[in-house]
């Protein structure tokens, strides 16, 4: 049973910061990209920040400068600093990584459950 379990969410002002962290657990033997993503008008989820195996990043524009996506790979686990929140970046966030399970072939998507973070004006 492979699970992404997210955490760090909650409610701050505008100004504010928070930090995700999302851990992925089971019988997992690589992970290659990370990332959180967060609903967006139009799109089921739009892409907040990703970071590959070797550390590359990609951010989504509305939060280049002040969102900050890092990993950790021998915790299987992946970072999200937000700093000047907005009350714009109000959503939940989902972890997403590419794993490779014991057994399988391949590398394939897993999200976690998502995080609420709410940023009041």
């Amino acid at each position: 049973q492979v699970q992404l379990v997210e955490s760090g969410g909650g409610l701050v002002q505008a100004g504010g910061s928070l930090g995700l962290s999302c851990v992925a657990s089971g019988s997992i033997l690589s992970i290659n990209g990370m990332g959180w993503y967060r609903p967006a008008p139009g799109k089921q989820r739009e892409l907040v920040a990703t970071i590959t195996s070797r550390a590359r990043t990609a951010y989504e524009d509305s939060v280049k400068g002040r969102f900050t996506i890092s990993r950790d790979n021998a915790k299987n686990t992946v970072y999200l600093q937000m700093n000047s929140l907005k009350p714009e970046d109000t959503a939940v966030y989902y972890c997403n990584a590419d794993l490779l399970l014991r057994g399988k072939t391949g590398f394939y998507d897993y999200w976690g459950q998502g995080t609420q973070v709410t940023v009041s004006s």
